[in-house]
Parts: C-alpha cells; sequence; structure tokens
C-alpha cells in the first residue's frame, strides 16, 4: 500500500506514533453520548416541524436543506477530511489550519449565496422556495464555522469536544424553532431559528478551542494554497458522494406532489439518524488509520479493530429498520397518518443499511490512504446510475403507489452493492478478507432475527424492540461476530494510559 504524501511542514503518516490514550473505543464512545443527544434532539425537532408545519412545508424544508447541504459541500473544498488528516499527523499547525478554513469558508459562503438562488429559479422553482434556498445557505454560516473547529478536535482524538458543539447546536436549534413555532412565524421563523442557533455553536466551539489550546488563530496565505490544492480530490469526493440527495430531492420536486416530498424528507431524516452510528466509527477511525496510512500491518488492525463493531451495528440497524420503520415513523410524526407513506420508504432503506455501514468504514479507509479520487470515480459512476434509475423509477412507483420516494431509495440500494465492490479493490491486500467474512456472519444473524421476528405473534414495539436486540446479539455471539476478548478488549481500551503520546497532548476538558 502507498501512503498518502503528506502536506508540506507535515510529518508522514508513520512517524506519527497512534496514541494509546486516545483509542478507537474511547473516541467512539464520546462521540455516540454527543449523537444520543443530537440523535434525540434532531428527532424533536423533525416532529415538531411535520406536525406543525405540515406535510408540504415539511417538504419544502427538506427541499431547502438538500440546496444548502450542496452548497456548503463545495464550499468546505475537502478542508474538513484534509484538516483532520493533517492535523492529526502534525498537531503543532492546528491554529493555521483553522484559522485558515475559516476564512474560506466564509468567503466561500458569501460566494455560493447567488449561484445558489439562481439555480433555484433555473430549474424553476417558485420565488418563495428561491428565497428561502438563498437565506438558509447564508444563515448557515455560523455552524459551518462551528463545524470547522472539528479539525482541531479530532485531529486532536478530542471526538467530545466536537460532540458537545453539535449537541449545543442541536438543543438551541429545537428550543429556538419551538419559540418560533410558538409566536407562528411558520417556516421562516424556523429558518431564522438555525441561523441563531449556529451562532450559539460557534460561541461553544470558540471557548472549548480556548480551553483546548492556547495557538492563536492565523490565516496563511501558504496555509489556504495548500487547503485548495489538498482538498480538491476530496472536494471530488465530497462532491460525489453529496450531489445524489441534492439530484434526489430535484428529481421528487418535479416529479411528484409536494405530499410525496414531503414523506420522503420524513423518512430521510429517520435515515440520517440510523446512519449516526456508521458515522461515528468512521469519524472515530479516520484518524487513526491516517496514522497507519504508511503501515500495511498496523492499517490492518486499525482496520480489524473497526469492522467488527461497524458490520455488527450494521446488521442490527438493517434488521431493526425493516422491521419497526412503520412505528418510528407514527411516534416521530403522530398516528394521524399523514406522514404513514413514509413507513414504506424506511423500510425499503433498511434493506440497504447494512452496505452504508460497511461501505462509510471503507470509504473512510480509502480517504484514510489517499485514495479518495478513485473513491470519487466510484461515486460518479453510481450517481449516474442511481439517477437514471430513478428516472424510471419515481415515476413508476408514483402511478403504481402513489409513493414516488419509494423509486429513490430503491435505485439507492441496487447501487449500494457496486459502492461496495468498487471500495474492496481499493484496500491494500488482506482487507477484504475480514470484512467479507464479518459481514457474512452479520448478515446471517439479521436474517435469522429478521425471520423469528417475523413468525413471533404481534407484540407491543416496547416489547419487540429489546427483543430484536437480544436475540441479534444471541445470535451474534453464537455465529462468532462478537467475542468474549471483545468485550475484554472495549474494556481495556477505555483505560487511558498513564502517559499520552506526544502526538495528542493530554487536555483538562472532558467530553459530556
Amino acid at each position: 500500500m502507498t501512503a498518502s504524501s503528506p502536506a508540506p511542514g507535515e510529518p508522514a503518516a508513520s512517524e506519527v506514533p497512534i496514541p494509546g490514550g486516545a483509542s478507537l473505543a474511547r473516541n467512539a464512545f464520546h462521540l455516540v453520548l454527543g449523537q444520543a443527544g443530537t440523535m434525540v434532539l434532531g428527532i424533536l425537532f423533525s416532529a415538531a416541524l411535520g406536525r406543525t408545519l405540515g406535510v408540504g412545508d415539511f417538504g419544502l424544508y427538506f427541499l431547502i436543506t438538500s440546496f444548502s447541504n450542496f452548497a456548503l459541500v463545495l464550499v468546505d473544498w475537502g478542508q474538513q477530511y484534509f484538516g483532520i488528516r493533517a492535523v492529526a499527523r502534525a498537531p503543532e499547525r492546528g491554529g493555521e489550519l483553522l484559522g485558515t478554513g475559516l476564512v474560506l469558508r466564509a468567503l466561500g459562503t458569501a460566494l455560493v449565496c447567488i449561484p445558489t438562488g439562481l439555480s433555484a429559479w433555473a430549474l424553476g422553482y417558485d420565488r418563495r422556495t428561491i428565497w428561502f434556498a438563498v437565506a438558509f445557505v447564508a444563515l448557515n454560516l455560523p455552524l459551518f464555522l462551528a463545524q470547522n473547529f472539528g479539525v482541531v478536535f479530532r485531529g486532536h482524538d478530542r471526538m467530545g469536544l466536537d460532540a458537545t458543539v453539535s449537541v449545543t447546536n442541536r438543543l438551541a436549534g429545537l428550543l429556538l424553532a419551538l419559540l418560533a413555532l410558538g409566536l407562528g412565524l411558520g417556516l421562516g421563523g424556523v429558518v431564522i431559528s438555525q441561523g441563531l442557533a449556529g451562532c450559539v455553536a460557534l460561541a461553544m466551539a470558540v471557548w472549548l478551542y480556548r480551553q483546548v489550546t492556547s495557538a492563536r488563530l492565523r490565516f496563511s496565505r501558504h496555509a489556504a494554497r495548500e487547503i485548495l490544492a489538498g482538498g480538491t480530490a476530496l472536494v471530488t469526493m465530497n462532491l460525489a458522494t453529496n450531489v445524489q440527495p441534492y439530484i434526489d430531492a430535484i428529481l421528487l420536486s418535479e416529479m411528484v406532489p409536494k405530499e410525496a416530498v414531503g414523506w420522503y424528507g420524513a423518512a430521510k431524516t429517520l435515515m440520517g439518524t440510523l446512519l449516526a452510528p456508521s458515522l461515528i466509527l468512521g469519524a472515530a477511525a479516520f484518524p487513526r488509520l491516517s496514522r497507519a496510512a504508511g503501515n500495511v500491518e498496523q492499517f490492518h488492525r486499525e482496520m480489524r479493530l473497526a469492522d467488527r463493531p461497524m458490520v455488527w451495528l450494521g446488521g442490527l440497524a438493517a434488521v431493526g429498520t425493516w422491521h419497526f420503520a412503520d412505528v418510528a415513523i407514527r411516534i416521530v410524526y403522530g398516528s394521524k397518518g399523514h406522514f404513514a407513506p413514509a413507513g414504506i420508504i424506511l423500510s425499503v432503506f433498511g434493506l440497504g443499511l447494512f452496505l452504508v455501514f460497511v461501505d462509510v468504514l471503507l470509504g473512510t479507509a480509502a480517504t484514510a490512504i489517499g485514495k479518495a479520487t478513485a473513491f470519487s470515480l466510484i461515486k460518479i459512476a453510481t450517481v449516474v446510475l442511481a439517477t437514471a434509475l430513478e428516472l424510471v423509477l419515481i415515476p413508476w412507483f408514483q402511478r403504481g403507489y402513489g409513493n414516488g420516494g419509494i423509486g429513490v431509495v430503491t435505485a439507492f440500494v441496487s447501487c449500494e452493492l457496486l459502492v461496495f465492490l468498487g471500495l474492496l479493490t481499493l484496500m491494500p491486500g488482506g482487507t477484504a478478507g475480514p470484512i467479507l467474512l464479518d459481514g457474512g456472519r452479520a448478515l446471517l444473524a439479521a436474517v435469522a432475527t429478521g425471520a423469528l421476528l417475523h413468525w413471533l405473534p404481534p407484540l407491543s414495539p416496547w416489547l419487540e424492540i429489546p427483543l430484536c436486540i437480544a436475540v441479534f446479539t444471541v445470535l451474534s455471539i453464537m455465529v462468532g461476530l462478537v467475542r468474549r476478548n471483545d468485550l475484554r478488549r472495549l474494556r481495556a481500551q477505555f483505560r487511558r494510559d498513564p502517559v499520552e503520546s506526544p502526538a495528542t497532548p493530554a487536555v483538562d476538558i472532558r467530553a459530556p
């Protein structure tokens, strides 16, 4: 395997020791705590919007967030991944890289506002949608800046601090949105409330940064050129990864009624929540995989460390989503049935969820070893294929079932296997075998769990959900996916080494 080339002034990956004190398990645990908070708050936020705004305006909110997310991925220009990797290898450069990145993000956001409005106008959206799309991009700047502090937090393996910023934003966003809805300000009030919440998150990020390091934030032209050059391959990957949701939103809004867009938006919100565990493990593994990029044996150890937890969670998430999708929709959006068609969209998504978990790990590994460009080409190929399928499947499912959103997730599931096979070809020799073996075990446990739940008489979801987790866990142990030494290793990794590695200085702040 060839290591990715370090940036100027940045030590080679193989020269930077992987810190024992900041373990993958503890990083993941910190992110789990944060994600649990953001997940609950995010679901409450989505429930409040869905129940108050109605299906139509909820669908519009989904549409403008899709515009904003895609625009800000372009503005980021891959600097999030590039910055984390660079800081993980050279922590002393954190102030320079972060300060430069903040300036680039601010300028970039200002530049994309007008193109965002023009693209919405060119696509034929009404004036209200156009103005909301532009305003949402502009008002997301404070949160966008706050998120960039994760370059330092994650580069130093302080995942809990990044999680704190996310929870702060979610909590402020929920409270301010509830206030706006209570005052009858509608969708406009919700959009403004999210901008104000981003300001609160930015203040929290600045405060935490000052507790972690005394390094002064500064702009550097050299660092700017380095970020723009080093992020080119990464932005291609990010655009390829994030362009599909943007295309999905546009095709749906053009080909189905606004209610169907709202159903898909409701399911999409829960999809993001379901993907959270994979993103947590991927984020926790990325700095360590980046450091191990120049050492094949060490890279295999790091992949093995992240592999089994990822496939175990993927199997459980897949069977749970397929079986309990309707329950989740009723709990979040109410039992009146306005959002009931979102349940089948979520169920179909569950069929491909296992592969998504595995692909997150493989994509993270590919980025860490400098193969982001090849990963981008795989994603671009699947985007083209998925879009072609959607052009056929969305109208077909809309005519036959009155729910074009099913066509979107069907195309997604069909293409995820191609992503998996393509990413396997990018991995160094010896990586694929353990993943395929553990993946087969997880799928076996998931299928057996789903069959058992299907054969059982109807039970209360509050009994059935714990039963699903327990059965899947027992079957995972039986097929050898979960072993006794895994639990011992997990406990051991949470014990802090008495001396921190020089690559990760000791920090007094503890994640909540």
